[in-house]
Parts: C-alpha cells; sequence; structure tokens
C-alpha cells in the first residue's frame, strides 16, 4: 500500500513539474511573439505601389511640425492596430518631400489638396508647401483644391491650386488675424495671490495676463504693427493667385451681412461670388469631376488616387540619408519652449540640444550646422547654455546658420544671435529682445484659510523665496537687479553677434515683436529663406561643393528610446490633469504657452514671447 502511493505521489510530482515548465515555456514563447509583433509592426512596412496616372491626394492632418514628436509612432502604431490610421502630426519636410518628388513622377497626373484635417501650422509653412505647389503647377500638371468647408488656414493653402471648388453647403471663413488673450488680475485678486513680476522693456508683455484685466497700450502698438505685416503678406499671396485685390477680400469679411444678404443667406454662393472659389460640388460630383480628369481606381467608384502619407512610404525623405563619408551639413531641429535639462515633449531641453551640437561638431564629415528654431524662447539660463554651444561649434571651423521657423523669439533669438546666418520667412514672429522674473506667493490665500507660515534662519535670505511666505523689498530689489543685467547681457549678446552698436539693439529692444520682414530691414536677419535655403547657405561658408544636409540626433539606445517614449507619454498624461498648484486656475490656453515655467530658471530670469499659433487668431 505504502509503496502504491509513492508510485501515485511520484506520478503528480513529475505531472506537476512538467505543466509547471510547459506553462513557463508557453508564457516565454507568448512573450517573445508578442515583443516580435511590437518591434514588426514599427520596422515592416508593406510595399506600396504608386498607379500609373493617379493624383496626389494632399490631406495633411493634424500639426504642422518640424520634428515629430516621439510619443508619435506610439499613437500611431496603436491606431494602426484598431485599423483607424491617425497622424496627429505630420512634419513640414515630409509634404514638401512629396509635392516636390510628384513634381517629377511620371505616374502622378494631377495633386488634390484637401485641408480640412489640417491642426496648427505657422503662416511660413504654408507658405513654403505653397512655393512647392507652384513648382508643381510649373511641371505642367493640374492642381486642385476641393472639400466641405474652408477655413481661413484652409483656404490660404488652397489658394494655390488651378481650380478650387466647395460643397454648395459649405463657407470659406475668413476673418483676419488677431491676438486676443485671456486676461486674469481680477481673478488672482480675488483668490488674493501676489504676483511679483520683474522685467525690463515697455513691450515686454508676455505676463501682462496675469497683471492687468485688458491689454496695455504699448502691446496693442506692438501687436498692430506684425499683424498688419502678416495680414498683408496673407491677402496678397491670395490676390497673386485668384487675380482678386486686397480690397475684395477685405470688402468679403468686412461687409458679410451685406454680402450674405444679397445671397439670401448662401455662404457657398457668396464665396463664388467674390471669387474666391471656381465652383460648388457635392461629394459625387467631385469624384465624377477627377475621375474623368485622371481615371477610376481599379474600375471602383473612386478616382485613381494615392494618399500622401503611403506616397512618402514610396520614396526617400529628404536629409535622412547620405553617402558614407561624404561631407555634409548636419540639421538640428529645436521645437517648443526653451528649457534646462532634457526637456520633455514640445520642448527643448538644453542638455539634450547641447548633445546633438556635440554629435556634430565630432562628426568630422559634418562640416556645418544648420539649427532649425521654431520657438517663443523660455529660460534665460538654458538659452546662455545653448549660445555657448553654438559658440564652440564655431569655433571648431564649422559654420552655424539659424534657420527660424514660424517663431524664434526672445530666448530663441538670444541664442540665434551668434550664429554666421540668420534666415527666416517674412512671416516669421522674432525679436522680443526683453526678458522677465516672475514669483507668485500665496501667504494671503493661505492666511484667509487658516494656514501660516512662520520659522527662524540663519539669515535674512533664508526661505526668502518661499511661495508660502511674503516677499521682502530687498529681495525684490535683488531679483529686479538681476533682471536688468539680464537685459543689458541681452542687447550686448546682440549687439556683437549681429555686428550692431548697443544703443541701436536698444532702440529696436524692449521686448517688441518683429515681422520677419521688418526684422530683415532692422538687421535682426540677415535675408529671406526656408531651411533648404539655410541648408545652402551653410554648405557655401562650409566651401562645400554640394548642399547635402543630413538630420543630427541624439545618439539613444533602443532601450533608452524605449524609455524616452515612456517618459514623454508620462509626461504628457500629467499635463491633462489639473496642476495642484497656482498654476491649476490659469486656463490651459495660457498654460501650455508657459509650460517652461514647470521647471524653473536658476535664476528665475525667462526670455520668453507668448505668442505662437495658440494665441494669434489665425
Amino acid at each position: 500500500m505504502k509503496k502504491t502511493f509513492t508510485i501515485i505521489a511520484v506520478f503528480f510530482i513529475w505531472t506537476w513539474k512538467i505543466l509547471k515548465t510547459g506553462i513557463m515555456i508557453a508564457g516565454n514563447l507568448i512573450f517573445l511573439f508578442f515583443l516580435v509583433f511590437l518591434v514588426a509592426l514599427f520596422v515592416f512596412h508593406p510595399k506600396t505601389k504608386v498607379p500609373d496616372g493617379a493624383a496626389l491626394v494632399l490631406a495633411p492632418e493634424g500639426n504642422i511640425v518640424e520634428k515629430r514628436s516621439a510619443i508619435d509612432p506610439i499613437a500611431r502604431t496603436i491606431n494602426n492596430l484598431t485599423g483607424v490610421p491617425e497622424h496627429k502630426e505630420t512634419p513640414l519636410q515630409d509634404i514638401l518631400d512629396a509635392v516636390n518628388t510628384a513634381a517629377v513622377d511620371d505616374r502622378i497626373r494631377m495633386l488634390v489638396v484637401s485641408p480640412s484635417r489640417l491642426g496648427r501650422v505657422g503662416l511660413n509653412q504654408l507658405r513654403d508647401i505653397g512655393r512647392a505647389i507652384e513648382q508643381f503647377k510649373e511641371s505642367g500638371k493640374i492642381v486642385i483644391a476641393a472639400d466641405d468647408s474652408f477655413n481661413q488656414t484652409q483656404y490660404y493653402l488652397a489658394s494655390f491650386a488651378d481650380e478650387i471648388y466647395l460643397n454648395p453647403m459649405g463657407r470659406v471663413d475668413l476673418h483676419g488675424f488677431g491676438v486676443f488673450r485671456l486676461y486674469l488680475k481680477e481673478l488672482i485678486d480675488k483668490l488674493h495671490i501676489q504676483f511679483h513680476v520683474f522685467r525690463v522693456g515697455t513691450f515686454k508683455s508676455a505676463l501682462e495676463p496675469f497683471l492687468r484685466d485688458n491689454m496695455s497700450a504699448a502691446a496693442k502698438e506692438a501687436n498692430h504693427q506684425w499683424l498688419t505685416g502678416l495680414w498683408t503678406t496673407y491677402c496678397r499671396d491670395i490676390v497673386k493667385q485668384r487675380g482678386l485685390t486686397v480690397p475684395i477680400i477685405n470688402t468679403y469679411i468686412n461687409s458679410v451681412d451685406v454680402l450674405l444678404e444679397k445671397t439670401k443667406g448662401d455662404s457657398a454662393v457668396m464665396a463664388l461670388n467674390a471669387g474666391l472659389i471656381d465652383g460648388l460640388k457635392t461629394r459625387h460630383q467631385l469624384e465624377d469631376y477627377l475621375k474623368s480628369v485622371v481615371g477610376g481606381n481599379g474600375g471602383g467608384p473612386e478616382f485613381k488616387h494615392i494618399s500622401l502619407y503611403n506616397y512618402l512610404d514610396t520614396i526617400t525623405p529628404s536629409y535622412s540619408t547620405r553617402p558614407e563619408k561624404t561631407p555634409a551639413v548636419g540639421i538640428i531641429v529645436a521645437q517648443g519652449n526653451i528649457v534646462g535639462g532634457q526637456g520633455t515633449v514640445g520642448q527643448i531641453g538644453a542638455d539634450k540640444l547641447i548633445r546633438q551640437l556635440q554629435v556634430a561638431r565630432r562628426d568630422k564629415y559634418i562640416k556645418a550646422v544648420v539649427l532649425r528654431i521654431d520657438s517663443g524662447g523660455g529660460s534665460a539660463f538654458a538659452s546662455e547654455l545653448i549660445r555657448q554651444e553654438l559658440i564652440r561649434t564655431r569655433e571648431s571651423g564649422k559654420p552655424v546658420v539659424v534657420s527660424m521657423g514660424s517663431m524664434a523669439a526672445s530666448g530663441a533669438y538670444w541664442l540665434s544671435a551668434d550664429a554666421d546666418a540668420i534666415l527666416a520667412s517674412p512671416v516669421t514672429l522674432t525679436g522680443s529682445i526683453g526678458i522677465f522674473g516672475a514669483l507668485p506667493t500665496f501667504e494671503e490665500t493661505l492666511a484667509r484659510i487658516g494656514i501660516h507660515n512662520d520659522g527662524i534662519g540663519t539669515t535674512s535670505m533664508a526661505g526668502a523665496l518661499s511661495p508660502t511666505r511674503r516677499l521682502s523689498p530687498n529681495v525684490s530689489k535683488t531679483l529686479q537687479l538681476g533682471v536688468e543685467h539680464g537685459y543689458r547681457q541681452f542687447i550686448n549678446i546682440v549687439a556683437k553677434g549681429r555686428n550692431m552698436p548697443p544703443a541701436k539693439v536698444e532702440e529696436i529692444a524692449e521686448g517688441r515683436v518683429w515681422d520677419g520682414k521688418t526684422a530683415m530691414k532692422l538687421g535682426l536677419v540677415d535675408a529671406a529663406g526656408s531651411l533648404a535655403d539655410a541648408v545652402s547657405r551653410a554648405a557655401e561658408l562650409a566651401g562645400l561643393d554640394t548642399s547635402t544636409g543630413i538630420y543630427i540626433e541624439r545618439p539613444f539606445s533602443f532601450l533608452q528610446n524605449i524609455r524616452q517614449i515612456g517618459e514623454n507619454t508620462f509626461t504628457s498624461l500629467l499635463k491633462t490633469q489639473p496642476l495642484l498648484t497656482a498654476w491649476a486656475v490659469i486656463p490651459a490656453r495660457i498654460s501650455s504657452q508657459l509650460d517652461f515655467l514647470y521647471q524653473p530658471d536658476p535664476a528665475n530670469i525667462y526670455a520668453h514671447c507668448l505668442l505662437s499659433s495658440g494665441v494669434i487668431d489665425f
């Protein structure tokens, strides 16, 4: 009997071991399969075929950016798994590459512009796309723009087409440019927050929303100057493309009620009468019209076409590869607010950018550097660290050219001033030479709910900068002196870098924002030009025969990339939650412009311009 029980026990023991081992092996195999599947999602792309005689559909989705953020590949992979591809960001260079390649691609017969899913985009970016469309038309191919409706941004892009069609139920919504902000002084007073501001510059209005309940006269004067410049360019571009006049556009906007009354409320007919569009077509009528030009898609109901994103899979992106051991221009993209450290999604981390410059400097085949920047500034200290590294790059014998995007103002101009050349669009916003310091304290807010701060220190400065204590006069004076010193430093940096007398710089400083066209006249910018122009200029300065460019990235291992994406995802999630600080009372529209304050400057001194596509009514 005992032997029988032993045999049974041994049987169950071995059965359990085999089962346990099998489960472990199966689990490891499943994990390995999932890992391979996940990697395959990132690296495997099915081959795309371009139909002969097809139309390229230019329908950019999401925000137009200089560089796709690290979090975007994860989002796109998840969307692809669910069968609903979505592009929250579309790099500007991808669009330019697609249109320029299609212009000389015999398989592409027509370009169809459909901008309904376009997100935030700078006017300079739209002008770059517009120039690419003009070159496409020069190849003898037709461009048709069509959509259910056009807002102001979408219509500007559509205006470069040979023909524009609108849905009979749609409208062309033009309204002009403006800067309208929320002002929080009354709210801050009601919350009994003491908002201490230290600044230099009559036009340095970045913190006006916290100090006033309306826009100051100086801010209105400065804003009106560059807004008028941008609006003039916008109208002239449309006039050139559509054969209209500026008065027609302004009448369409300012007398909309009169014009709409004549068409008995029909917005589509009003746009047709004004000459903004060439015709009205329903979706089915448009489909039939496009089929008459390029034919059907395999006999199906759709016209023969290929999407922007599928077409991109068939071409080699610009500035992504270079022949081995060939001299080239290194391109570094910097977009977002400037902060110390690595930064997060949508920020320029000083340490990260510095390492990219170091990579470019140590690469013997990189002969010059182009810094493509789109930023309103941020930390003055971080801006200075980047500037020092740019100077070191120049001293190593490699020219540095700054290519300004939609904006390169305040701290972004601080770090740009010493470049060998600065190129910008006529509609770039730049300048804003001025700095400020900000420190909110909440002693009165806390006192009203029964919380008080008290203690003792070894010096008068111990605990002096605590947000729960009243700011003493000597500390206020100290901070103001620091800001004034920083302003003088900013003036001298610009004067030396741009070879201008300091007095001349002061005349155009004081925080005033300038459009790119005016900045060129003032000497803050050397010439008008795109990223491609900047690469050509850098190659010329380096004595290169060809202007080959290559993007410079900070070297990361696979695990570091995964970690970076994870950190960016977590940070983005945190930013969507209410902050348990004073910033919780700031509307998201303003808070997003001040995210650099979450990572304070060591001296609490900032060079930032509170203007972007999130603030400008464009």
